[in-house]
């Protein structure tokens, strides 16, 4: 019997600090996406006072700005939006880069890293520009 090993992605340097970059410049803190790693997470538990109270944002996100923010981290490539037998839903889950990237937050850092106002200019210019 032969084992098959896990393929791993290989990601460009590039594509790889984008997504740093955005994941750090967002309202959403490094609990969201441990439990993203784990299983998918819906947006009522992300948006408002209840987000807060999860430990998944520094403050209360109306549901239209989490989901403004977490649709950005989907065209970088760090999340995937959650699909059942009737088309997409609600829940949030982390792709392979952004499980890469979540484990190498945690090993390092207990919170995500704050970013400069530089890495802020360059992510908004990023994500206004697409």
């Amino acid at each position: 019997m032969t084992v098959k090993k896990k393929e791993q992605f290989q990601y460009s340097e590039r594509t790889y600090t984008r997504a740093e970059r955005a994941i750090c410049c967002t309202s959403f803190q490094l609990d969201l996406f441990t439990a993203m790693i784990h299983q998918s997470v819906p947006l009522p538990t992300i948006a408002g006072q209840r987000g807060v109270e999860n430990g998944y944002s520094h403050k209360p996100l109306t549901e239209s700005a989490a989901e403004v923010q977490l649709m950005w981290l989907i065209q970088v490539g760090l999340l995937r939006r959650e699909v059942d037998g009737q088309g997409l839903t609600d829940s949030f889950r982390l792709t392979p880069l952004g499980r890469e990237i979540i484990n190498k937050f945690k090993k390092t850092h207990k919170s995500l890293p704050k970013p400069s106002g530089l890495d802020r200019f360059k992510n908004w210019l990023s994500h206004w520009l697409r």
